[in-house]
């Protein structure tokens, strides 16, 4: 059998669907392929309590829509493969003095364009338990995690490779140098780091994950900023039943420092991250711990979240030499006859930062409530409101609501 080269593959990607899959329409590409459309609607309202505060307000509602397809392999020892990805971001309601909330392509004083689109796609080969794939991705790693927070992710660009040859031994090797920001259209070349500002040409990484047991694994992953930031991370994952409890831990220290021609200048950084979990029934308790250590804040990928144990709905606690607590409650409503319905309680309080010269603390509330649809010709149909209260020396004051409509469509 005949398998397409990457070249031939990339070629396929540009065909209408129609021309590109005969071409490709072995069993398992087929029997194996998905496509959903995904509806998201999200009403953003963040008050800025403080005095003087330059903008009164962050008030926005927008309307989104993606639509993704992938494929399996074909038959053969090389397996190839797609995937399609396409998004919309529609205004429904903003304004200049409202503008900002990251929903959309606009800032304070500007109300920017009514909507904004992503076009994207990967090209995917596959040898055994090794993958090889290029295109446009949304990376859920501990060095570089996309985020999902506001109305479209971001798409970063580039080429990936997994292999699970191994046994219980998952190796990731990556370069990405463009990426969509998650309220653009279009991609950039300049990929920019967080907390700092600059930008680098590509970023690349390498992971390698060791699984002991189902429950047990420990990770060691490699990133670098070109010209900006390297970092090493060290984590720990782990699980086990105590009578009718399940215990968990996620333990992880991030090392960071400056790369190359070093454009956001020294850095000095080591990240100490720590979530221990209690599960009883329908209820998980959590104690969360970060520490901050050196003296620079923490270095990630913009549009990306920390993957610390205290980055929530507003504070991520990242500052230089800041120390933070969380506890948090977790219940599932499944047990009283609602399944579907979860809440989340959750308080975080950082401090031994400086600001202004002066000793810094913050804290956050969080109350996250959750409703998905489990049957019926609703089915997958959520709803979801997350309220947020800060007290920052840093952030201000703020007070947050966010109501978000969802539902995902599987057309096959």
């Amino acid at each position: 059998m005949h398998n397409p080269s990457l070249a031939q593959l990339f070629g396929l990607l540009a065909l209408p669907p129609a021309l590109a899959l005969p071409a490709l329409a072995h069993a398992e590409f087929i029997k194996d392929s998905s496509v959903n459309l995904t509806l998201r609607n999200i009403y953003f309202n963040r008050d800025f309590r403080q005095d003087n505060a330059p903008q009164s307000k962050r008030e926005e509602w927008a309307q989104g829509f993606m639509f993704s397809a992938k494929s399996g392999y074909t038959e053969g020892t090389v397996g190839v493969g797609l995937e399609l990805y396409s998004a919309l971001g529609l205004k429904l309601d903003s304004s200049d003095a409202r503008a900002g909330t990251g929903l959309l392509p606009n800032r304070f004083g500007d109300s920017g364009p009514g909507s904004y689109s992503d076009l994207s796609g990967v090209a995917k080969m596959k040898i055994a338990k090794t993958e090889l794939k290029v295109g446009g991705f949304t990376p859920k790693t501990p060095i570089l995690l996309s985020s999902d927070a506001r109305l479209l992710p971001p798409i970063y660009n580039g080429a990936t490779l997994s292999s699970t040859d191994i046994d219980n031994l998952t190796l990731d090797l990556g370069r990405f140098d463009k990426v969509n920001f998650r309220n653009s259209s279009g991609n950039h070349d300049e990929i920019l780091a967080g907390n700092y500002g600059v930008s680098g040409d590509h970023f690349d990484y390498f992971g390698a994950t060791y699984a002991f047991s189902p429950t047990v694994n420990v990770a060691y992953w490699r990133a670098e900023l070109q010209d900006v930031y390297q970092q090493n991370y060290l984590g720990f994952q782990g699980s086990r039943k105590a009578g009718d409890w399940v215990l968990s831990a996620n333990l992880g220290y991030f090392d960071s420092s400056e790369n190359g021609a070093a454009r956001g200048g020294d850095i000095d950084n080591g990240l100490t991250t720590a979530m221990l979990s209690a599960n009883y029934g329908a209820q998980t308790f959590r104690v969360g711990y970060q520490d901050n250590s050196g003296d620079s804040p923490f270095p990630y990928l913009q549009d990306a979240d920390t993957y610390g144990a205290n980055v929530v709905q507003i504070l991520d606690f990242t500052r230089a030499r800041e120390t933070s607590w969380q506890l948090r409650h977790d219940l599932d409503f499944a047990a009283f006859g609602v399944p579907g319905l979860v809440m989340i309680n959750r308080y975080i309080r950082g401090d031994g930062y400086e600001i202004g010269g002066q000793a810094g603390k913050e804290w956050e509330r969080n109350l996250d409530i959750t409703y998905v649809v489990q049957s019926g010709p609703m089915k997958n149909f959520g709803v979801r409101w997350r309220n947020a209260t800060v007290r920052s020396d840093g952030a201000g004051e703020l007070d947050e609501n966010r109501l978000i409509l969802s539902y995902t469509l599987p057309l096959k």
